[in-house]
């Protein structure tokens, strides 16, 4: 899809696997088990949490990147 001109941004919790894989933009998620939530946290922290995360995944996609490049 990149080379189509299409961004992608990966979220995902194994960020070196990403890397290796050639992903270009990997933003790091919450857990292995729920990557985009936290199962013990409150309904309004889970979805504060998704709020973040997302809105990272959006900044990566909108950032011009050559090289695999992990947001945090």
């Amino acid at each position: 899809m990149e080379r189509a001109g299409l961004p992608v941004a990966q979220i995902c919790t194994m960020t070196p696997v990403a890397e290796m894989v050639g992903s270009h933009r990997i933003v790091q998620g919450s857990g292995i088990v729920h990557p985009l939530g936290l199962a013990s946290s409150s309904p309004g922290e889970e979805q504060q949490l998704r709020q973040r995360i997302l809105s990272r995944a959006v900044e990566a996609l909108k950032t011009p990147v050559e090289d695999p490049t992990v947001f945090r």
